[in-house]
């Protein structure tokens, strides 16, 4: 797996970044995209990705900086790209009903617009039903965030014998845990530096929690501008648009 995190920014683009999107490609060609925020077109085209190579778009939650570029990206698939190929909308439950009411809100009617030229099939993904999507084996853990958005997953990863894990949108939660335990690369999202905010975490709480995460690789994303503030050396590696983890 080759996972390029295009948007590792808030919700609100502090520092100039993009809102949550993973890319992660196979081998043979085949992609999916892990949340596709408002903001994702432009860096999906920025890094010369193939947007009809991506099967499945795999959603954490159901918050505008995660979810939010999903009617933008079935236009481009339409007007733009040209796409034939079905594409799986994949998340918790509920994920179809909740694009429906996006693209509602955004594009009345297109939804169940005739001859889109693809056609879409909704797979939710939950703790008790994993899924294989775009030849990536893929179990979802809870996590603790705003269930107004949710239910808010993590999502584990497994192809090849290599394991990635990602922690959507969460605050402190056990589920971490088994979400990190033995994972090659685990990106988790690290709001603040020492401010506690609800439903988001601070580097001091996870850095205690850090021995407990045994992830051989643990990356920090989703930054707000506490966080950006503080560069000194962390025990984690930090997250910047762009960057490539390859297992």
């Amino acid at each position: 797996m080759r996972i390029t995190l295009l948007g590792t920014g808030d919700a609100f683009g502090s520092g100039g970044r993009f809102s949550t999107c993973l890319h992660v490609a196979l081998a043979d060609g085949s992609a999916m995209l892990v949340d596709c925020a408002a903001t994702s077109l432009l860096p999906l085209r920025q890094a010369g990705f193939d947007r009809n190579a991506i099967s499945t778009l795999l959603f954490t939650h159901f918050h505008g900086d995660h979810f939010g570029g999903l009617p933008f990206f079935l236009l481009d698939a339409q007007f733009v790209a040209g796409r034939k190929a079905p594409l799986t909308i994949a998340g918790p439950k509920g994920v179809e009903a909740r694009t429906r009411l996006l693209i509602d809100a955004t594009y009345p009617g297109y939804a169940d617009v005739p001859n889109r030229g693809f056609d879409i099939t909704y797979r939710e993904v939950t703790p008790e039903a994993p899924a294989t999507l775009a030849g990536v084996d893929i179990a979802a853990f809870p996590m603790i965030h705003d269930e107004r958005a949710g239910p808010c997953q993590g999502y584990r990863l497994t192809h090849g014998g290599k394991v990635f894990g990602f922690s959507g949108d969460t605050s402190w939660t056990d589920s971490l845990v088994p979400l990190a335990d033995g994972a090659d690369a685990l990106v988790v999202e690290c709001n603040s530096y020492d401010r506690a905010i609800p439903s988001h975490l601070d580097y001091l709480t996870l850095s205690r929690r850090l021995p407990e995460l045994k992830a051989r690789r643990i990356v920090i994303t989703h930054m707000g501008p506490q966080m950006l503030a503080h560069d000194e050396p962390l025990a984690v590696e930090r997250a910047v648009d762009g960057m490539v983890i390859a297992l």
